[in-house]
């Protein structure tokens, strides 16, 4: 396994300016590596990469938090996974007691089995976090056909999140080397937001999100170390639910290897993953034992342009196999 090799795609990219800077971590057989270059920051203030640097997980939130939670409810016996949503959260869709919604299960969001769509601007529906909260619940929405990868299954699960301990999700524990409020000088800066009309830099990127102050599909942050601490847990674990397939690239929470995979095709057939929009990842080949993260600030200062990222992301699990 070749840690220098991949590294050496990472290099490539910040070199090029293609990405402002990358935290590459790999833990394995030989121990763990961990390896940085670049800029955390461009704009307003330049300010450099660190080992320490803390990045905005974005998506990598729905498995690091939302899964692990809703599956340690599960396993304590506060939900079941094939029960519908409206189990922990009666008023769901509460006006049409028939509607499709109603229906939906944890382990259909989880799996990204539902029919939901795959985003929706909630932010611009308002500013209260409560009213947002009960748009999300009562609003009717657009049924797709086919499921598909779905901000709104995390959401619903993030609302039960709450409903079950009583409390926001920022105010839950995220475990150690992770937060919902990171210090915004430690942290990789984001986008200039025009929304916001200002450059975020330990504020999360996902507009919904922010609008919600909370909510399980994006907020967590986190470092390089902190994941790959995470994912050394979950080797420890063994193979249990979150490696379980639901459909072709699909787990509890997770992807897992399919053709043309953001982890490359050289790991296991079983290996699963997860990447973040604002340029992070995470994944955790238990055959092999070895997990390995890639953390970048490429929406920084803007998402409109085109950083080469997914490529990136094979390219660095595949030489990390070569």
């Amino acid at each position: 396994m070749s840690f220098d090799a991949a590294w050496a795609r990472v290099e490539d990219a910040v070199r090029e300016k293609r990405i402002p800077g990358a935290i590459l971590g790999v833990v394995n057989g030989a121990g763990r590596q961990v390896a940085w270059t670049g800029q955390a920051a461009l704009v307003p203030e330049p300010a450099p990469v660190t080992r320490e640097t803390i990045y905005d997980l974005a998506s990598l939130t729905k498995v690091v938090f939302t899964t692990e939670r809703i599956l340690a409810h599960a396993q304590a016996g506060r939900l079941d996974l094939d029960a519908p949503l409206t189990t922990v959260i009666p008023d769901f869709r509460q006006y049409d007691a028939g509607c499709w919604e109603r229906a939906t299960t944890f382990r259909d969001c989880l799996g990204h089995l539902t029919h939901f769509p795959a985003v929706v601007p909630i932010y611009t529906y308002g500013a209260d976090p409560a009213t947002l909260r009960a748009f999300v619940l009562q609003r009717e929405w657009a049924r797709v056909e086919t499921p598909v990868y779905s901000d709104i299954n995390f959401i619903c699960l993030g609302i039960a999140l709450e409903r079950i301990e009583g409390r926001m999700i920022r105010e839950m524990d995220p475990g150690a080397g992770f937060t919902f409020a990171p210090e915004p000088s430690a942290c990789a800066a984001t986008e200039a937001c025009t929304w916001r009309g200002r450059v975020m830099r330990g504020e999360v990127h996902d507009e919904n999100c922010y609008a919600l102050q909370g909510s399980g599909h994006a907020g967590l942050f986190g470092t390089a170390d902190a994941l790959l601490d995470f994912g050394e847990r979950l080797l420890a674990r063994g193979p249990d639910l979150t490696c379980e397939r639901l459909r072709d690239q699909r787990t509890h929470g997770w992807e897992i290897r399919y053709p043309g995979w953001s982890g490359g095709q050289a790991c296991d057939e079983d290996t699963i993953g997860h990447t973040g929009f604002t340029g992070t990842g995470l994944w955790i080949d238990h055959r092999a034992g070895q997990v390995w993260t890639l953390l970048t600030n490429r929406v920084h200062p803007s998402r409109h342009v085109e950083t080469g990222i997914a490529a990136l992301r094979q390219e660095v699990g595949e030489a990390l196999y070569g």
